[in-house]
């Protein structure tokens, strides 16, 4: 998923509703995890919050909870592809006392006038006390 999209409000706020599905708002979801002021609890979350740092378009946040060793430089988001919805298809682990983890999931977007889907199984990894993206196999 090195692309974004953006659900903002009107004069490009952060969105209301977070982007991850979670059904709660923004701001006390992943708006936390991306300030740095809050930790991902399980691997599920981070997921979470993965996605809607693609979908508000925080390659910051990206960078930040990928995993040292597999980490990019730098990440360039498309601004025209929109990220829209997330299906969480699946987990294994990755919960309050797991040190690793994965999450298949299907993350929707639209992108030069049609839609489409990213599957991928995650690999997540405790580093430091906190979840971080390993990498991941689209299926």
């Amino acid at each position: 998923m090195a692309k974004r999209g953006g659900r903002r409000s009107a004069g490009g706020e952060r969105p209301v509703a977070c982007p991850c599905g979670s059904g709660q708002p923004y701001a006390q979801c992943c708006g936390p995890l991306h300030r740095g002021a809050a930790d991902a609890p399980t691997a599920e979350a981070l997921m979470r919050s993965r996605f809607s740092a693609f979908a508000v378009g925080d390659a910051a946040y990206l960078l930040r909870s990928w995993h040292e060793s597999t980490r990019p430089a730098r990440l360039d988001l498309d601004p025209s592809q929109r990220w829209i919805r997330l299906e969480i298809v699946d987990t294994g682990a990755g919960g309050l006392f797991d040190s690793a983890g994965t999450v298949a999931f299907r993350a929707h977007y639209r992108a030069g006038g049609g839609a489409g889907t990213l599957s991928e199984r995650s690999r997540f990894v405790r580093a430091d006390g906190r979840w971080v993206y390993l990498d991941g196999d689209q299926t």
